[in-house]
């Protein structure tokens, strides 16, 4: 009888410490389930929900890539950073409308197709992040300063100097001399850009900047088009950006979204009003006015 209670109480005490691991610990999960990303996981990879495309390389080797959204016809594209790691801001400004366009799928309506660029100057981006790719605020340094080498690609070229709209070997950024390169689209970048759009004709283009604040039509001695009037509108009032028919602080050469007027193609530049911030909520609004224009 006494051994009889013995086992007993043992078998309790096991019992016992058995439930306490089994609801310390979760079960792990069967073999070949989805474990739940964890969310620095899911930043690295909602931008590989969509199709990719290298479009080219930069001066320095890396890969220009293009991620696509939607299967319409009507091509909006997006595009960041061309002054890299200066305005590393727009670049993920881009990554946050990545994640939103995975995330969202049926935002894009069935006629149309996004496609993003998350940055035209990887070298520039790379030159202050110290990575290739996906980033955060984290990897910038303290000071601006410190971010204005990264402005330009490999060659030291400033790219949004060197496409073919009054282009000039010497440009200037606000007062000081930069290098246009040695004719447009001397750079594997702006070649990279040039090629696309001959291959895709995209219907409208939009172009990342920091920092002023506002949205700029592009035209290049042809007059702003009555199109690219329309979305600059649209994307100002949806957005509170206000809306500029150019951008007069200083004479610029060589400009992309001037060179794509010349291309009969409806541009715009939305410049961001400071270096730090992506303004997500103001640009969203923005994005899905554009999104809605182009809809059937």
């Amino acid at each position: 009888m006494k051994n009889t209670a013995i086992v007993v109480l043992v078998l309790i005490i096991l019992a016992g410490i058995g439930a306490y691991f089994f609801y310390l610990k979760p079960p792990a999960a069967a073999p070949g389930a989805e474990q739940p990303a964890t969310s620095t996981e899911q930043a690295a990879t909602t931008t590989e929900n969509a199709p990719t495309e290298v479009i080219g390389k930069s001066a320095g080797g890396r890969d220009i890539t293009a991620y696509h959204y939607g299967t319409g016809s009507k091509e909006l594209l997006f595009i960041a950073d061309l002054h890299g790691g200066y305005e590393w801001n727009t670049a993920l400004l881009a990554y946050n409308l990545m994640d939103y366009l995975a995330q969202n799928p049926n935002a894009i309506p069935a006629n149309e197709k996004v496609t993003v660029i998350p940055t035209l100057n990887p070298d520039g981006l790379a030159k202050v992040t110290g990575k290739d790719g996906r980033f955060t605020a984290d990897d910038i340094p303290a000071s601006q300063a410190a971010t204005v080498p990264g402005r330009f690609n490999a060659n030291n070229v400033d790219l949004n100097r060197n496409f073919d709209c009054d282009w000039q070997a010497k440009g200037v950024w606000q007062s000081t001399p930069v290098s246009g390169g040695t004719a447009a689209f001397s750079e594997p970048e702006t070649q990279a850009i040039r090629d696309y759009v001959a291959a895709h004709t995209p219907t409208a283009v939009v172009a990342y900047y920091s920092a002023a604040g506002g949205v700029y039509s592009s035209n290049c001695h042809g007059g702003v088009s009555p199109e690219t009037t329309t979305i600059t509108k649209a994307y100002a009032d949806a957005s509170g950006y206000a809306a500029h028919e150019d951008f007069n602080f200083y004479d610029i050469t060589g400009d992309m979204v001037n060179w794509l007027a010349k291309q009969q193609i409806p541009a715009i530049s939305i410049v961001l009003t400071n270096h730090t911030s992506t303004e997500w909520d103001k640009n969203e609004a923005g994005i899905k006015a554009l999104l809605a224009h182009y809809a059937e």
